[in-house]
C-alpha cells in the first residue's frame, strides 16, 4: 500500500503530518519485522510446552525408578503388630515373611538412685570440720567411679548435680524438691542392666536409698525366651526391630512380616498419575480446537511424535512366564485416548495372590521387568544433552538467540531511518507552509512591478499589465 497525501491541502499553508507520515512509511517498512516477531513468538510457545513435557517425563522418571529400584516401595517389607500399644516393628527388605508370637514380660529400665530430702539444698552435706568428700558411683557392674567432693564447691545438693552433668559418667543428676524437702537423684543413660546404679561408698552426710530399675526386657518370641537391655530389640527375628512400648504378660502379640502392600500399591499408583500426565500434554498438541481449527505449537514436531510412540509402546510391554505378563492382567488398563487406568480391587487381589509375581513383573535380577525396561528408555529421553526434548529445546533457543538478533538490528535500522525521514520531511513540511506567504510575495513584487512600468513610459512603447 502506497503514501497518500491530500494534493488539496498541500499548498495552503497547513503543509503536511510529518510524524503520520513518517509512521506510514516505517510501518511499510516493518512488514518483515512483524513475520520475525510472530515467529518468535510461536518458538516461545514451543519452547513452553517443550518444556511443560519435558518436566512431566522427568516425573515419570522418578516414578517408573521408584518401580525399578530393588530397595524400594516393591520389594518393601512390613511388621504388622496386633497390639501397637504393647510393641510396634519395622521389617527390613531382607526380612522372611511369616507370623510370630510375641509376649512382652517386662520393659528394659534405667537404673535410678536417690538421696533422702535434705531440708536446704544450697546447705554443705559434708561433715562439720571436713573440707573434702567422696562417693563411688557404680553404673552396669563396672568398676566404681569416683566423685569427689570439695566444700565451697561441689557440697551442695544443687551444685554437686551440676559437677556430676558435668563428668560425663553415664547419669544424669537432678535436685528434686517438694514438701518433704529436696533430694539428689540420679538416672543412668542406658537401660537393662548396663544401666544398673549402686553407690559403693559414701562419707558424705548424704543417704542412699536403695538403688531401683536398671534391669533387662523380658519377653518370649514364638515361645523362645528373650532378654535385651533396650526395648529396642534387632536380631531377635531377621530383618525386623521390635520396639516395646509396654510390658503384658500372659497376653501374645501377633507381629506378621510380609510385603508392604499400601507401599507398593502407592508406588504404582504415583507411576499411572505420572504417565498419564505425559500422555494427556502430549495429546493436548494434537488436538484441533473447534474455534480456530489448529492445533498446538508442537503437532507438527517430529520429536513429540517419536516420544508419544516410545512411551506407549513401553507401556504395553509384556513379559512372558510370569504369572502377570502385562499391566492389564494386574488390573491397570489402557483407554482409546492412551492414558491407564488402575483397578484397585484387582490390583489388590493380584498382590493377595501372589506378590512376588507383582514384583517380578515390574523387576528382577536379569533386569527385564516392565519398570527395568522403561527405566532404561526414560534415562535415555531424559538426557540433560541428549534427550529427545532437551535437544529440541537447545535448537528452540538457538532459533530464539538469532531471531533476538535480528530483530534487535532491524529495530536498530528502522529507528535510523525514522530519524533520516523525520528531519527530510520537516524541511518539505517547512517548505509547504512557507509557500502562501511566498506566493503573496510573488504577487506583490509582480504587481509592483507592472505600476513602475506604465508610469516610466516615455518610448511610445505599450504600456504593461500583469493580468493577475
Amino acid at each position: 500500500m502506497g503514501i497518500s497525501l491530500n494534493p488539496a491541502t498541500l499548498l495552503s499553508g497547513q503543509g503536511i503530518n510529518v510524524a503520520d507520515l513518517v509512521n506510514q512509511i516505517i510501518t511499510e517498512d516493518s512488514g518483515q519485522l512483524t513475520e520475525w516477531q510472530n515467529e518468535q513468538a510461536t518458538l516461545q510457545g514451543q519452547a513452553s510446552d517443550l518444556t511443560t513435557i519435558n518436566t512431566d517425563l522427568t516425573n515419570l522418571a522418578t516414578a517408573v525408578n521408584a518401580l525399578s529400584d530393588p530397595l524400594g516401595a516393591l520389594t518393601a517389607q512390613v511388621a504388622t503388630s496386633s497390639n501397637t500399644d504393647v510393641l510396634t516393628g519395622t521389617a527390613q527388605t531382607s526380612a522372611v515373611a511369616g507370623v510370630h508370637q510375641i509376649e512382652v514380660g517386662s520393659l528394659a529400665t534405667t537404673g535410678t538412685v536417690y538421696t533422702d530430702e535434705v531440708a536446704d539444698p544450697t546447705a554443705s552435706f559434708l561433715p562439720t570440720g571436713a573440707t573434702t568428700g567422696e562417693i563411688d558411683l557404680q553404673v552396669g557392674g563396672a568398676t566404681p567411679q569416683p566423685i569427689l567432693i570439695t566444700a565451697g564447691t561441689n557440697d551442695t545438693l544443687n551444685t554437686l548435680a551440676s559437677y556430676i552433668n558435668g563428668q560425663n559418667l553415664g547419669v544424669t543428676a537432678n535436685v528434686v524438691t517438694d514438701a518433704n524437702g529436696s533430694r539428689l537423684a540420679l538416672s543412668s543413660t542406658a537401660t537393662g542392666a548396663p544401666g544398673a546404679l549402686a553407690i559403693t561408698s559414701n562419707n558424705t552426710n548424704l543417704n542412699f536409698d536403695t538403688p531401683i530399675g536398671g534391669t533387662n526386657a523380658s519377653l518370649t518370641i514364638d515361645g523362645v525366651p528373650y532378654a535385651s537391655a533396650t526395648n529396642t530389640i534387632t536380631g531377635a527375628i531377621a530383618g525386623v526391630t521390635l520396639n516395646l512400648a509396654s510390658a503384658s504378660p500372659g497376653n501374645a502379640v501377633q507381629v506378621t512380616v510380609g510385603p508392604n502392600v499400601a507401599d507398593a500399591t502407592t508406588a504404582i499408583n504415583n507411576f499411572v498419575v505420572a504417565y498419564n500426565q505425559v500422555v494427556t500434554d502430549i495429546n493436548q498438541e494434537y488436538a484441533i480446537n473447534p474455534t480456530t481449527g489448529s492445533q498446538g505449537d508442537l503437532s507438527g514436531d517430529a520429536s513429540l511424535r517419536q516420544l508419544q510412540s516410545s512411551i506407549l509402546t513401553d507401556a504395553t510391554y509384556s513379559l512372558s512366564g510370569n504369572a502377570f505378563v502385562n499391566l492389564a492382567s494386574m488390573g491397570i488398563s489402557t483407554n482409546d485416548d492412551g492414558t491407564l487406568t488402575v483397578d484397585a480391587s484387582q490390583l489388590s487381589s493380584s498382590f493377595a495372590s501372589n506378590p512376588a509375581a507383582v514384583q517380578s513383573f515390574f523387576q528382577n535380577s536379569s533386569q527385564t521387568g516392565f519398570a527395568n525396561n522403561f527405566n532404561a528408555d526414560l534415562t535415555n529421553l531424559t538426557d540433560p544433552t541428549q534427550g529427545i526434548l532437551n535437544v529440541d529445546l537447545a535448537q528452540n533457543q538457538t532459533e530464539q538467540t538469532d531471531l533476538s538478533t535480528s530483530i534487535t538490528n532491524f529495530q536498530t535500522q528502522l529507528t535510523a531511518e525514522q530519524t533520516a525521514l523525520t528531519a527530510e520531511y520537516a524541511q518539505v513540511n517547512a517548505s509547504l507552509q512557507a509557500y502562501p506567504l511566498l506566493l503573496q510575495q510573488v504577487t506583490e513584487t509582480l504587481g509592483t512591478l507592472g505600476t513602475n512600468s506604465s508610469g516610466s513610459s516615455s518610448s511610445g512603447l505599450p504600456t504593461l499589465t500583469s493580468g493577475l
